[in-house]
């Protein structure tokens, strides 16, 4: 069994994004409590996130970016905070914005430490995979960077990374990062960005310079179903790791690519996100999984849940335990079952579906293999 480690405090029930905010950090509780009530935690080490210090996030972020969001954490909005992007729809400032931001990313940086130290294989941070920071703004809810620091940090320990991010949003700021290097392979799967924020990732985008073939996407088409999804990952990822042969793998896990997802409209179901992260199991990397999008609650909980279960080796059945039913409750969130029981096809949108998979595998299969000797 692998020395899995697990990052999570009950103060996430305190962050809140406002009341109409679709991001909701109480998914984190419940997701944890679900976990606990199916006894996965029996041999894992559960640690509350520390904070990051700003010398780890000054290697990436803007210093005046961080002066900014460190001035807003009392819930004070800056005149100047704007041309951050702060205080918007999207991003809105709120007491401990900075607090949450930097917890966020020192799990994710403590992950990247235990890996590196050799001291776990596995490193769970469910508040992570804040995907979309840039260095000098937020962005898609995600004010600082946790994957970009806990990889650079990892790169800088001489490892080289591969990052598979499967939210139903582009990777965008973790790409930006390492567009220029070779030691970062980053791989994005996702909703197009003809359809949906950022409106980036397209399969043309592979990188400059030194980096040239090692930033992939796959940009999917709407209503996706777990056989073209499934096909896409499995035709592209496997040869590129192969090839890549990673020290370390970092996962974003985002759950927003499921068929009922408020904010996207890709159709997998729990059955396609199991196989993809018995994938990443099988790996036998060490390996530093985030979490990431998901606007359905439950789903959020569920799906990760499922994680964990893998990461522990542990099968666990469909119906809910009883004893979460209150605490789900309590925030108005129904549940009713594990597993997604069927597969999810909008019989409308099959022949589109199947034609934008088959052209964005070829395409990566012709423009982008070769830099890596596949053929």
């Amino acid at each position: 069994m692998k020395r899995v480690c697990y990052c999570y405090t009950n103060e996430y029930e305190s962050v809140n994004f406002g009341e109409e905010h679709p991001f909701k950090p109480y998914r984190l509780v419940l997701a944890y409590e679900l976990s606990k009530a199916y006894n996965l935690f029996d041999n894992v080490l559960i640690e509350a996130p520390p904070f990051c210090p700003e010398e780890e996030l000054l290697k990436l972020h803007d210093k005046h970016y961080l002066y900014v969001l460190k001035k807003c954490n009392n819930g004070s909005k800056l005149s100047e905070a704007y041309f951050y992007n702060l205080d918007t729809s999207d991003n809105p400032i709120f007491p401990g914005v900075y607090d949450w931001s930097s917890r966020v990313c020192g799990a994710s940086l403590e992950g990247a430490k235990k890996l590196c130290d050799n001291k776990i294989d596995i490193y769970f941070n469910i508040a992570g995979g804040m995907h979309h920071a840039m260095a000098d703004k937020a962005s898609g809810f995600c004010y600082l960077n946790d994957a970009a620091v806990a990889i650079n940090y990892l790169v800088n320990c001489g490892k080289k990374v591969v990052y598979v991010d499967i939210d139903a949003h582009h990777g965008d700021g973790v790409q930006k990062f390492f567009y220029e290097t070779s030691k970062v392979l980053t791989i994005s799967l996702h909703e197009s960005g003809r359809f949906l924020f950022p409106g980036t990732g397209f399969e043309y985008e592979m990188g400059e310079e030194e980096g040239l073939g090692f930033a992939v996407n796959i940009p999917l088409y709407p209503y996706t179903d777990d056989e073209n999804y499934l096909r896409a990952f499995f035709e592209i990822v496997p040869p590129l790791i192969s090839a890549f042969n990673p020290d370390v793998i970092v996962t974003q896990l985002g759950v927003d690519c499921l068929y009922n997802d408020p904010l996207a409209t890709l159709n997998l179901t729990t059955n396609a996100f199991e196989k993809i992260v018995n994938y990443f199991y099988s790996l036998n990397l060490p390996w530093l999984a985030l979490g990431g999008g998901g606007y359905n609650v439950a789903n959020v909980a569920r799906a990760w849940t499922l994680a964990l279960a893998i990461m522990v080796e542990k099968e666990i059945s469909d119906p809910i335990p009883e004893t979460v039913f209150a605490k789900f409750k309590k925030y108005n969130v129904k549940i009713s079952n594990l597993r997604d029981n069927v597969a999810v096809i909008d019989t409308t949108m099959t022949e589109k579906v199947n034609r934008e998979t088959s052209r964005v595998i070829e395409k990566l299969k012709k423009h982008l293999f070769p830099y890596h000797h596949l053929y």
